[in-house]
């Protein structure tokens, strides 16, 4: 692959008033899941939400992902190394780290979660929605190793049931403090709580926008008071 083929899909906010505007010059690179593409409805509602909060969301996709969109036949998941590659080109395309908050959807967050560890001096800020701490069914083995070292400020924002990391099970794993999950009561690993809940996927969806836009420019503050 040549170093000018990422495909980016571009959401920023569209400005009909003076009530929503261009909110800082860092955009939010949001890498999609294992599973579904950039353009799935769970990427596209958040990413048109935060572009409406006046941030620029620019999504892309992992090599496998590309070959199952050009060919119809399901791919598993690029190894974590190619997968980290191909991050580092989007973000130097989107402009370089010190353009960019980093994140994604489960395994898109993660491969930004490492990418972070990597290059803590260079990645301002990670964001994940739905972190797989673990394998489903498989608690023992942790995706967490990284996490002890990280400097990094994360904003996770994950349902208190997601298979891939329940709250309790979150909680014992006493993650440094840069590390802030945001907890949606009854989510599952795409943010739906049940109907005997009370609670609607739209507001947790809403709630995940919510902090996502807080935690950006959080950042973009941090970055101006340097």
């Amino acid at each position: 692959m040549i170093d000018t083929d990422i495909v980016f899909l571009k959401n920023e906010a569209e400005i009909h008033n003076t009530s929503t505007m261009h909110k800082t010059d860092i955009q939010w690179l949001f890498a999609h899941g294992a599973g579904a593409p950039m353009d799935s409805d769970f990427m596209n509602v958040v990413a048109q939400g935060v572009a409406a909060a006046g941030i620029t969301v620019k999504r892309f996709e992992f090599p496998y992902m590309e070959e199952r969109r050009k060919t119809g036949k399901k791919r598993p998941p690029n190894r974590t190394p190619e997968l980290l590659q191909h991050f580092m080109r989007a973000i130097e395309q989107a402009g370089g780290m010190s353009q960019c908050v980093i994140g994604g959807k489960s395994m898109g967050g993660r491969m930004a979660s490492l990418l972070a560890a990597e290059n803590p001096n260079d990645v301002m800020g990670v964001v994940c929605l739905g972190y797989p701490f673990h394998p489903v069914g498989k608690l023992e083995k942790t995706r967490i190793d990284h996490f002890p070292g990280i400097s990094v400020p994360h904003c996770i924002v994950q349902g208190t049931r997601d298979a891939l990391g329940t709250r309790d099970q979150v909680e014992s794993y006493g993650l440094p403090k840069v590390v802030d999950v945001h907890w949606l009561e009854d989510g599952d690993h795409d943010l739906k709580p049940r109907k005997k809940s009370g609670l609607t996927h739209e507001e947790h969806i809403a709630s995940a926008i919510e902090q996502v836009v807080t935690f950006i420019l959080s950042v973009d503050k941090r970055q101006k008071n340097k």
